[in-house]
């Protein structure tokens, strides 16, 4: 499978790309220039996608000043700040950019689990 796909959303194109119910992870990432933090996850992205390989997930950039709408729709204080979204649920929020491992555990404890099967009778 491929790795997640990532997009870059507008205040227009936020809720298509985000809150429309499908069963994936949508990790909403609040950036801006020179956001020295916001750099070290940039950096980092395609390793942590990488690993998440065939993961159910996009992740959706949000430049927090181009769109600053966006970010205080979302009571947003400050960037980066990362938002998991679910079928257009909001799951929780992340502030700033803990590292790798941190960053995976987070994601993977909201990926989506597949239905188990009911058990034959």
């Amino acid at each position: 499978m491929a790795h997640p796909v990532s997009y870059e959303a507008t205040t227009e194109t936020f809720d298509s790309l985000v809150l429309e119910p499908r069963d994936e992870l949508v990790v909403v990432d609040f950036w801006g220039p020179g956001c020295p933090n916001c750099d070290i996850y940039a950096a980092s992205e395609p390793g942590l996608l990488a690993e998440l390989e065939g993961a159910p997930m996009r992740v959706v950039k949000v430049n927090a000043y181009e769109h600053e709408a966006l970010a205080t729709r979302f009571g947003l204080h400050g960037i980066p700040t990362f938002l998991l979204f679910l079928n257009g649920q909001r799951l929780g929020k992340m502030s700033q950019y803990y590292g790798k491992p941190y960053w995976l555990g987070v994601i993977r404890d909201h990926l989506p689990r597949a239905p188990t099967p009911a058990s034959a009778s």
